[in-house]
């Protein structure tokens, strides 16, 4: 111990002559390094500079949303409309016969408390009210069999025969048929939706008055039965231009397994 302890003691000045000298070799280069950096902070200064006048010289890109917000509806996705189109067609429907049965309900169970014999044969107006549901319901049932694939679609800036698609292939028209697919089907479920919806508040006014009528003089249902038949056939000129406009040949939802440009 007494000769480590004679070592320690010889090599102390040798180490804090080499602690000296380092930080004598730091303070000198300091002065240095700081010349250094405030001779580039000119340079950085001017990138800097640079930088914010090449952003304001770029012209400032204006979109459609800021002028109109009719550009928002070209902007969503068609199998979007697609689906918002079945969701009309069949709620509409549902409305309008919901609204026609509580009309023509609610008259007939009144007036047949006076006159029971008018029950059973005006039951034939809620039937036709009814049928106005059913309508909704086939059109639903022909839109959703209609769309095919469910791969994930990108509204392109335009529609173009150059366009390279992911395989190679030239053009984006299958993107265009899907985006016409979807606007139909959208379309179709408004018509058929809201036919259906003026078709039966129609039969449901005419059935009331039918049951009333009924209940006051009985000649009167044959009459009143040919009017609730011609305003049940609104419903169905929506549904038979719903179906001729579906089954066009351009409304088509191109498959993923068909390609077209899309990844497998």
């Amino acid at each position: 111990m007494p000769a480590a302890a004679a070592a320690a003691t010889a090599a102390a000045p040798a180490v804090a002559a080499v602690t000296t000298a380092a930080a004598a070799a730091a303070t000198a280069a300091a002065p240095a390094v700081t010349a250094a950096a405030i001779a580039a902070a000119p340079a950085v200064a001017v990138t800097t500079a640079a930088a914010a006048a090449a952003i304001a010289a770029a012209p400032a890109v204006v979109t459609c949303f800021e002028t109109s917000w009719l550009c928002t509806l070209g902007a969503l996705n068609p199998f979007m409309y697609a689906y918002l189109g079945i969701a009309f067609s069949l709620g509409f429907s549902v409305l309008g016969a919901a609204w026609g049965i509580f009309l023509t309900g609610s008259s007939i169970v009144g007036a047949s408390i006076k006159s029971p014999r008018i029950t059973s044969k005006n039951l034939v107006s809620i039937i036709f009210c009814e049928a106005v549901a059913i309508y909704g319901v086939i059109m639903a049932i022909i839109m959703s069999n209609k769309i095919d694939g469910s791969h994930e679609f990108v509204i392109p800036a335009e529609f173009s025969t150059d366009v390279v698609n992911p395989d190679g292939s030239l053009g984006n028209g299958w993107q265009a048929d899907l985006v016409v697919a979807g606007y139909c089907l959208f379309s179709v479920g408004l018509a058929v939706g809201f036919s259906n919806l003026f078709c039966g508040v129609c039969v449901g006014v005419s059935g009331s008055g039918c049951a009333l009528g009924d209940a006051q003089r009985g000649e009167l249902f044959v009459k009143m039965l040919i009017v609730e038949i011609f305003g049940s056939a609104l419903g169905l000129f929506g549904v038979i231009v719903g179906i001729i406009m579906v089954n066009n040949k351009n409304v088509q939802f191109p498959s993923v397994a068909e390609g077209h440009g899309v990844p497998q």
